[in-house]
C-alpha cells in the first residue's frame, strides 16, 4: 500500500503493526529516489545530477535500530551498490567524518550525533531529497522532539517526508501537520486481525513475587520448543543482575542496557543474532524496531509503563507470519498499571492468576517438563556464549559504564635515569642544612661560654614566642617599629633590673572607670583652693616628666584590651 504512494513522490504517514515490514515500506522509495553512478551510466540521469553529499536522511531513536535500519538498506541496494552509512553516537568522530568526505547517499543516524556533525559542518544537509522519521512516537517519548525540529530546519524545504510508525498519538499528527505537505495516512491492518496486537503471538499473563521470579524465568526458558528468548526489564540494574543470574544457572545470556559500553552493546546484539546466545535480557532500547529471526519468547520480567511499551516488546516474537509466546509476570504492585494496559489493549487479563514456579498450570500452560529444576542441565548446555563473540573496538567517546568492553592499552612508562630529590621536612621551617637554634645554643654552652654575655646570647639565638592577640594588625604593625635605644645606665645591670611585665586591662579596670565616672560628679562640687592646688600640682607634675630622659619616659608599659581576665606571667 506504501510503496506506489511514496514512489510519486507524495509525504506519506504510515501505521501499521510491528513486524509487518515498515523498513522496506520506506526504504524502497529512498533507494529509488537517490542518484547513483548506475543511473548515468544507464542514461536515466546527468553527471550533474551525482553529488557526494547525503540525498536521503532516516532519523531513528535508538543506536540498536540505527544499525538494523542501516543493514537493511545495504541488503536491498547492493545492486545499485547505494551507499548507506550509520550514524549515531558511542563511535568515534574520525570514521563516520572520513566516509562523509569520501561520498555517501544515504545517512541513517541517530538526533544526537546529527546535529553534532552538522554543527561543526561535517554534514552537509542542503541536498537531501526525502526525510524519514522512523519509530517517531518512540522519538517524542525520548525528548528528541526539539531536536528533530532543528534538523528538519536544516533540510531544504522541498522535500518529500515520510512518518512511519506502530502508534501514532497526538503529538505525532501535531508534528505531522507542521512539516508535512498534505501528506497520504496508510493504515495497514488485516481483516482477520482487528485487535492491537498479533493474532499470532500467544499470550499469558501471571502474577507473581518478586523473589520468585528468577526461578520462573529459569524453567520458563526450559519450555519444550523453545528458541531465541528476550527477558524485558524497566530498569538497567535489574537487567544487569538478571543477566548474571541466568548465567549462573548454566544458560548462554547476554545484556543490553544503557549503562553499557556501545562495543558491549553491539557484542551481545552479534552474539544473539549468530546463536551464540539464546537469551538476551534488555531494557525498552532493544524494543523498538529490534529484528531477530528465531525469537520464540518474549517475557516481560517487570511490567511496562504503558500500552504502548507492550506492543512493541510482544512484537520482537510472532515477525513476519511466524508464531511466539508472550510471558508477562505483574508484581503486587504493578496490578494497578498491569489494569491500565489491559483496559487500553482489551487484551482480557483484568486480574492475573497467581502464579510460582512450582504452579501446575505454569508448566502445562508453557508446555514446561514436568521436573523441571532452576538450573539448566550440563548436557543441554551448547551454545558458546557471550564470551565466544569479539568486542569490536569502536573508539568509544565516553560514557557511564564500560562493562564488557575491549580493555585499554596501558602504555609502560620508561625507567627512571637519576636519583629523586630528597626533599626534607622541618619543623620548623629550616633549610635542609641549618641547624635549630637549641642545637647552637647546647653548642655554645659546650665550648664554656662564660662571663655576663653568655646568657643573653643564649636568649638572643632563642626562637621569638608569638603570642596570639585580638587584633593581629596592630601586633604586626608593633613588630615591624625598631625599639629606642635605653640611655646607658652604669649602676645596674641586665641581671638586677629585670625587665617589668606588661600590665594587660581586664574587666576590674572597666568597673573602675565606671566608679570614676559616677564620682565625677562629687569632683566638680570641690572649692576653687584645692582647684587652685590640683593645678599647680599638675604643672609641677608635666615639669618633671619633661625633664625626665627620653628612655624614662618611653619605658612605659603600653596598655592593651585583651579577653584575659588574668594577668599574663612574664617571660622566663
Amino acid at each position: 500500500m506504501t510503496l506506489p504512494v511514496a514512489l510519486s513522490g507524495t509525504d506519506v504517514i504510515g501505521q501499521a503493526k510491528t513486524g509487518t515490514g515498515k523498513t522496506l515500506g520506506f526504504g524502497l522509495p529512498l533507494l529509488e529516489r537517490v542518484t547513483v553512478p548506475a543511473d548515468v551510466e544507464a542514461g536515466r540521469s546527468t553527471p550533474e545530477q551525482l553529488t557526494g553529499a547525503p540525498q536521503a536522511l532516516v532519523v531513528v531513536p535508538t543506536r540498536e535500530l540505527c544499525t538494523q535500519v542501516t543493514n537493511d538498506l545495504l541488503t536491498a541496494g547492493k545492486v545499485r551498490n547505494v551507499r548507506v552509512l550509520a550514524i549515531y553516537g558511542g563511535r568515534a568522530y574520525e570514521p563516520q567524518v572520513e566516509a562523509l568526505k569520501k561520498g555517501v547517499d544515504v545517512i541513517v543516524g541517530t538526533p544526537g550525533r546529527l546535529l553534532d556533525l552538522a554543527g561543526q559542518r561535517k554534514l552537509d544537509l542542503s541536498h537531501v531529497r526525502a526525510l524519514v522519521l522512523d519509530e517517531a512516537d518512540e522519538m517524542l517519548d525520548l525528548g528528541f522532539l526539539p531536536d528533530v525540529e532543528k534538523i528538519i530546519q536544516l533540510l531544504p524545504p522541498r522535500r518529500q517526508t515520510m512518518l512511519f510508525s506502530a502508534t501514532m498519538p497526538g503529538a505525532v499528527i501535531g508534528l505531522a501537520r507542521r512539516y508535512m505537505t498534505q501528506p497520504t495516512h496508510i493504515s495497514a491492518t488485516s481483516p482477520d486481525d482487528a485487535g492491537a496486537t498479533v493474532a499470532a503471538t500467544t499470550q499469558r499473563v501471571y502474577r507473581a513475587h518478586s523473589m520468585d521470579k528468577p526461578e520462573m524465568v529459569a524453567r520458563i526458558l526450559q519450555a519444550e520448543g523453545r528458541g531465541l528468548a528476550m527477558i524485558f526489564c524497566r530498569t538497567k540494574r535489574t537487567a544487569a543482575d538478571i543477566a548474571d543470574q541466568l548465567m549462573q544457572r548454566g544458560f548462554a545470556a547476554g545484556a543490553v542496557h544503557g549503562d553499557l559500553g556501545q562495543g558491549a552493546r553491539e557484542q551481545a546484539l552479534r552474539a544473539f543474532r549468530n546463536g551464540k546466545v539464546d537469551v538476551l535480557v534488555c531494557t525498552d532500547v532493544a524494543a523498538r524496531g529490534i529484528d531477530v529471526e528465531g525469537v520464540t519468547h518474549v517475557i516481560n520480567y517487570q511490567s511496562p509503563e504503558d500500552e504502548k511499551t507492550y506492543l512493541h516488546r510482544i512484537g520482537r516474537t510472532g515477525r513476519a507470519g511466524a508464531t511466539g509466546t508472550a510471558v508477562t509476570l505483574v508484581d503486587w504492585d504493578d496490578i494497578p498499571r498491569w489494569q491500565l494496559i489491559d483496559k487500553a489493549l482489551n487484551l482480557g487479563f483484568p486480574a492475573p492468576p497467581e502464579t510460582y514456579s512450582t504452579s501446575a498450570h505454569l508448566f502445562e500452560e508453557l508446555s514446561i517438563p514436568a521436573g523441571t529444576k532452576g538450573v539448566l542441565p550440563r548436557a543441554e548446555r551448547t551454545r558458546a556464549g557471550l564470551a565466544a563473540e569479539q568486542v569490536e573496538d569502536l573508539g568509544e567517546t565516553g560514557g557511564r559504564g564500560r562493562r564488557g568492553a575491549a580493555p585499554a592499552v596501558v602504555e609502560e612508562r620508561p625507567a627512571r635515569t637519576r636519583t629523586p630529590r630528597q626533599r626534607r621536612r622541618t619543623r620548623g621551617g629550616l633549610a635542609a642544612g641549618e641547624a635549630p637554634a637549641e642545637a647552637v645554643e647546647a653548642a655554645d654552652t659546650a665550648e664554656g661560654a662564660t662571663g655576663p654575655d653568655a646568657p643573653e646570647s643564649a636568649e638572643a639565638r632563642a626562637p621569638r614566642r608569638r603570642r596570639r592577640t585580638r587584633s593581629g594588625a596592630t601586633a604586626t604593625a608593633e613588630a615591624a617599629v625598631p625599639a629606642p635605644a635605653e640611655a646607658p645606665d652604669a649602676t645596674r645591670s641586665d641581671e638586677e633590673a629585670p625587665a617589668k611585665p606588661r600590665r594587660r586591662r581586664t574587666r576590674p579596670v572597666k568597673q573602675a572607670a565606671a566608679a570614676e565616672a559616677e564620682a565625677a560628679p562629687a569632683a566638680k562640687t570641690a572649692t576653687k583652693a584645692s582647684g587652685t592646688a590640683k593645678a599647680s600640682t599638675a604643672k609641677a607634675a608635666a615639669a618633671e616628666s619633661a625633664a625626665a630622659p627620653a628612655g624614662e619616659a618611653e619605658d612605659k608599659p603600653r596598655r592593651r584590651r585583651t579577653r584575659a581576665t588574668k594577668p599574663v606571667q612574664p617571660e622566663a
